[in-house]
């Protein structure tokens, strides 16, 4: 039995797992409702089992997903998919084998996002049930060090008989079919998603998205979670990176320093810092803008946004996105 068929999915299309609450019940719940995987992102686990609870009865009888950030992961967090009834688990930032067997025992699938064949490698030892192949112009937290039309015909090679969810670059049917023609089974998109109605992006921010020009792979916001990233520029940017994203040696060891303190702090502090962040201070931790910051945070957070940003000019929603992705 196949992953679609496992888990009940209908067109061979997810939702990006993206986390900071820009994702909520009602744009998981309308992609899964639309046939898709909807995906709710890491949150507090109190909040993650609210949001996968309701996004599963804004969508009965189809799954859900959920998506863990492994640096922040604690125990209460699987316990919150789990009991929330999450179809399957992503875990991000690592391959999260000390809670497989959990999540197993339980009926839940286990993936690990890979960006390289040497990380596909692990996550295989390790025992995962299938992996999401992220290529570098993803948008948000890159595990992707090169173009996925390069990188998942590599990891197919490796053949398991596992699916492969492939991320990075998706905004168009073209885009899906081409993936699945290279061997994925299911297509990710995450940028596409962030510009609907339903998510909880900051309308400027989607703004920015739809007028950018190009996107930037850097370190800059790296204060707690220091994996690379990609974004379109904002005033942060514009003062603190070089052309290609560069950043200076003490900024990205910063956010290395930050790191272990911030694995112990609560999902609320990272939009604690956001309110203190100033563009004329090299201290950027990972929050994005959401609806209810003011407008001025799109230029001292990140703007999280794969390269597909350059194609998209339109805000939908999120049944719409489907719908194109899918040729239905």
């Amino acid at each position: 039995m196949d992953l679609l068929d496992r888990v009940g999915l209908e067109h061979p299309v997810a939702q990006a797992g993206m986390g900071g609450g820009v994702v909520d019940a009602a744009l998981a719940g309308a992609v899964s409702a639309a046939g898709a995987l909807g995906t709710i992102g890491l949150l507090s686990p109190r909040a993650m089992h609210r949001e996968i609870g309701r996004a599963r009865e804004l969508a009965p009888g189809r799954p859900v997903a959920a998506n863990l950030l492994v640096p922040f992961t604690h125990a209460a967090h699987v316990a919150a998919c789990i009991d929330a009834g999450a179809a399957l688990v992503v875990f991000h930032g690592g391959s999260g084998q000390r809670w497989f067997e959990t999540l197993r025992t339980a009926g839940i699938p286990v993936l690990c996002t890979v960006g390289s064949v040497a990380q596909a490698r692990k996550a295989l030892a390790v025992g995962v049930d299938g992996l999401v192949v992220q290529g570098v112009e993803a948008g948000g937290h890159l595990m992707g060090t090169e173009p996925l039309a390069e990188l998942l015909p590599r990891i197919r090679e490796l053949d398991r008989g596992l699916p492969l969810l492939a991320a990075g670059g998706i905004a168009e049917r073209s885009d899906v079919v081409r993936v699945l023609n290279a061997g994925a089974t299911v297509a990710v998109a995450g940028t596409r998603f962030l510009l609907t109605s339903e998510a909880k992006a900051h309308p400027e921010y989607q703004q920015r998205l739809l007028h950018a020009e190009r996107t930037l792979r850097t370190m800059l916001f790296g204060v707690g979670w220091p994996l690379a990233h990609r974004v379109v520029p904002n005033a942060a940017t514009e003062r603190w990176c070089g052309p290609e994203g560069e950043v200076r040696a003490s900024i990205r060891l910063a956010g290395r320093a930050s790191a272990l303190v911030s694995r112990a702090l609560p999902a609320s502090a990272g939009n604690a810092m956001a309110r203190v962040q100033r563009a004329n201070v090299p201290l950027f931790g990972p929050t994005l803008p959401i609806v209810g910051m003011p407008d001025d945070a799109v230029d001292r957070t990140a703007l999280y946004a794969g390269e597909t940003a350059l194609r998209i000019t339109d805000i939908v929603s999120a049944r719409e996105v489907v719908s194109q992705l899918c040729g239905s």
